[in-house]
């Protein structure tokens, strides 16, 4: 991937590839943000520029047999590592990353390398249990493959992609890595969740901090169509190309439909003080997989910072569009500065427990019960 195919970032592009130019290279580095705004193309197109035989104009060149080579994600090194699994594994059985390459080539080529945890996940199959992770063999399979020295090119490079997914052991088996590098040696860890990191960890890394796309970023995407149209839905993106690509597909997809509903649910059962439809409630939300209860926490803390907006009475800045600005509009009354800041540390804290494979039916049933205690204050 070259830079020239990553959305938007001009600034940070350049300033990536002038530091490779100038020789600043460090060994460990830290792409941080979330999956829509880029930081794996920007990850993927950087390996591509460092190891490229001609460099152009501030890109690689796509023509030289490295730069070919990474494109198909096939150099000889170049190693990604992503979270995997897969139904029906046998006690004991090992699953690595490289038994699902063809499977993550096909998954970059096709998006562009824009795409989400739960899209990998459901490309693997893993049903609404399941989910990937990266263990302590991928570790030892890491240290093994970067004990040979480079076949091609300068550098040998290591992508891993959310190594938040890592388990104790495998975090500690990079750690020791990132301490004690080998020369020419070159990590990226590709994270949307830097704060469920071993901070030994990141305190070895060099973070590249990816933001948001801008409006225009995400305007120039669009094929055609009404210009307003197409700049009201960017704004509502918020800088991510997944939701604009979800929102120019036709509106909300299930998840977020389905999240905006167990939302609606959850205030509505609130409001009424329905105790016992509140637990209920949560035994439904415990049904569902991580990923699922992860995007369900997310797009409430959304709704209720939206929620909060109006009841400010700055609606005209709302990034609310439908039935969800239907609902917050009628909902704003009772989300004001007596509520907000506990409901939205309730919801991180659900957050940070889900991650650490809490008992989701505790979980969700103290958080069900404490944001009823919030709604009812402004009533």
């Amino acid at each position: 991937m070259r830079f020239k195919d990553v959305i938007g970032h001009g600034a940070l592009k350049r300033h990536l590839a002038a530091s490779i130019d100038s020789g600043r290279v460090s060994h460990a580095q830290l792409f941080s943000g979330a999956a829509g705004t880029g930081a794996l193309p920007l990850a993927l197109a950087y390996a591509q520029y460092l190891n490229c035989q001609n460099r152009q104009d501030g890109d690689s060149c796509g023509v030289c047999p490295s730069c070919i080579k990474m494109e198909a994600l096939a150099h000889p090194d170049l190693h990604c590592i992503f979270p995997v699994n897969k139904q029906g594994k046998k006690s004991g059985e090992v699953v690595l990353s490289a038994d699902f390459m063809p499977l993550w080539r096909e998954m970059v080529s096709e998006s562009g390398g824009y795409f989400s945890r739960q899209e990998w996940y459901d490309r693997l199959d893993l049903g609404k249990t399941l989910r990937g992770m990266i263990s302590a063999r991928e570790a030892d399979e890491i240290i093994r493959r970067l004990q040979f020295k480079s076949f091609e090119s300068e550098y040998k490079i290591t992508i891993i992609w959310q190594p938040e997914t890592m388990n104790e052991e495998a975090a500690n088996k990079i750690l020791k890595i990132l301490e004690e590098p080998w020369d020419k040696t070159l990590f990226i860890l590709v994270s949307e969740r830097t704060d469920l990191l071993l901070p030994t960890i990141i305190s070895r890394t060099q973070e590249v901090a990816v933001p948001r796309l801008t409006i225009d970023d995400l305007v120039a995407l669009a094929e055609g169509g009404d210009r307003q149209q197409n700049y009201n839905l960017a704004r509502l993106a918020a800088g991510d190309v997944l939701e604009w690509r979800r929102l120019t597909g036709g509106g909300e997809d299930a998840v977020r439909k389905e999240s905006f509903d167990m939302f609606c649910s959850l205030m509505r059962l609130s409001y009424n003080d329905k105790h016992l439809e509140l637990m209920e409630w949560a035994d439904e939300v415990a049904q569902l997989s991580r990923e699922q209860q992860r995007s369900m926490l997310w797009h409430a803390a959304r709704l209720l910072r939206e929620s909060y907006m109006l009841h400010a009475g700055l609606g005209e800045i709302s990034y609310l569009w439908g039935e969800e600005a239907a609902f917050c509009n009628k909902f704003a009354p009772f989300i004001g500065n007596q509520n907000i800041e506990y409901l939205i540390s309730e919801i991180e804290s659900a957050m940070r427990q889900v991650s650490q494979n809490g008992n989701s039916r505790i979980i969700f049933t103290h958080f069900a019960l404490a944001v009823s205690k919030q709604i009812n204050r402004l009533k």
